[in-house]
């Protein structure tokens, strides 16, 4: 028998954020020869083309166990390629840019669509058995000559809760089916979220929805605005390379996971009619779908109903985090919120004259404790609206979350010609949650239910030195 893979992922679209597990068997070398390894051969790459053949990130050894197999967990490996994205890829619009290389802005605030660059990547893994040849003088570690080549699989990065219900196939191979994001007409595509498919935003709002897009599937994303009288227009965004996201399906990791901005201040930036909408006041809500090239509906329908303005004139405060699904999701807190700066300053103690002139000064601003220099932090604490309970289990995600942002609200075109495109620190800014506990809250236990939240962010402000 030669080297041979007898347990492996169950489905070949992994979440990064699992055990992957391969067992390896070699009959003929373990029970026979000395020093036995099994060893993988981890290849990772952006593109499916000649993946087992390409260099490999990386190999890895391990020994047979009592049953004679070696078990492997490549988890901690292939979790380090894939990343959240942050900036809009190449080809993506805002306003009158495209991004690019040389001018990137936040994926938060496109136009239309954006492809993934750091969310997917694909995987192939190469096993072999090495052992101890004592046949030869000196005795060497030689490789039996035989492989065995894994399928190919495609990472994104997401993770498996606990609770999160993996299927067994033969022989007790495991994974988790993704086959929920999966777009087709027979059974509608999950946006890659938990969040409730009717969400709420205001005008100034920006934010993305996702989809796993591994086919060619996904023609055209439908808008459809309603107004509070019932009349109903509609808009449709091609999914085209010109729009930002790709006209023809590739095996490039960027195609299979595609951003749609579909945020009220999103849709303003190149809209005129929804622009002319949000300008009367007259709009009550709008959906957002994913179709076929054939019209047929491929994905859940997500409803945006817009925020009447607070009459108590709280200052709204829009958050993003990572989800579980490696994607965006979005909350405006329009309730009370609170801004608090605290500081912390190295001192110095100062004369109160002047020491070295021909006769002494005092002056009356100098002299005693001094600060040389302060560090400054800003810190919101900000409030829900009443919330249901499947609002009140997804703020789970937030509090668990690794990447925090505060998402600024939405700039004229006016005022657009004074700033720069490439100051990402307009739109967006990285804050750290410091709640630290979270309690769910049930109708049965609490009635009306509303959350409160601290973040600091990330950066300092920028104050003075001596």
């Amino acid at each position: 028998m030669a080297t041979q893979i007898e347990q492996h992922p169950l489905f070949n679209t992994l979440p990064v954020g699992q055990e992957v597990i391969f067992t390896v068997s070699n009959s003929a070398i373990v029970p026979t020869e000395t020093k036995v390894k099994f060893v993988a051969e981890v290849h990772i790459s952006d593109t499916a083309i000649n993946l087992a053949t390409s260099t490999p990130v990386g190999t890895f050894k391990t020994t047979p166990n009592n049953a004679g197999v070696g078990i492997f967990d490549f988890r901690p490996i292939i979790e380090s390629f894939v990343s959240a994205d942050n900036i809009a890829g190449d080809g993506s619009p805002y306003k009158i840019h495209t991004s690019s290389a040389t001018t990137q802005f936040p994926l938060h605030i496109i136009n239309k669509f954006s492809t993934n660059t750091n969310s997917v990547r694909y995987l192939a893994i190469v096993f072999k058995t090495e052992y101890l040849d004592t046949t030869v003088i000196p005795n060497t570690i030689t490789d039996d000559g035989t492989q065995d080549d894994s399928d190919e699989y495609t990472l994104f990065n997401g993770y498996l809760k606990h609770n999160d219900r993996l299927k067994i196939g033969y022989p007790n191979n495991f994974g988790y089916n993704v086959d929920k994001f999966e777009l087709a007409p027979v059974s509608l595509a999950q946006f890659l979220s938990n969040a409730p498919t009717t969400q709420y935003a205001n005008k100034e709002d920006y934010g993305t929805l996702s989809l796993l897009t591994n086919s060619n599937a996904l023609s055209y994303v439908k808008f459809t605005f309603t107004e509070y009288n019932g009349t109903e227009t509609t808009l449709d965004v091609d999914n085209t390379d010109a729009n930002g996201g790709f006209t023809a399906y590739s095996s490039d990791t960027k195609n299979q996971i595609l951003f749609i901005g579909c945020f009220p201040a999103n849709l303003r930036n190149y809209n005129t009619a929804f622009e002319a909408l949000i300008t009367a006041g007259t709009l009550s809500h709008y959906t957002v779908a994913a179709y076929n090239v054939s019209d047929v509906i491929i994905s859940e329908t997500v409803t945006i109903n817009l925020n009447c303005p607070t009459l108590k004139g709280y200052e709204p405060i829009r958050l993003c985090w990572l989800n579980q699904w490696g994607a965006w999701d979005y909350y405006t807190f329009k309730m009370k919120s609170t801004k608090m700066i605290s500081t912390k300053g190295s001192t110095y103690q100062q004369l109160g004259g002047s020491w070295n002139e021909s006769l002494y000064t005092p002056y009356g601003y100098k002299g005693g404790k001094k600060a040389f220099r302060v560090n400054a932090t800003e810190k919101i604490t900000m409030n829900t609206d009443f919330v249901n309970e499947s609002e009140s289990e997804w703020f789970e995600e937030l509090i668990n979350s690794p990447e925090v942002y505060l998402v600024n609200k939405y700039i004229s075109e006016s005022s657009m010609q004074q700033i720069h495109i490439i100051s990402p620190s307009i739109y967006i800014d990285p804050v750290r949650l410091t709640t630290s506990s979270y309690t769910k809250k049930t109708v049965a236990n609490d009635k009306l239910m509303q959350y409160t939240f601290e973040v600091e962010k990330s950066k300092n402000l920028r104050t003075q030195s001596i």
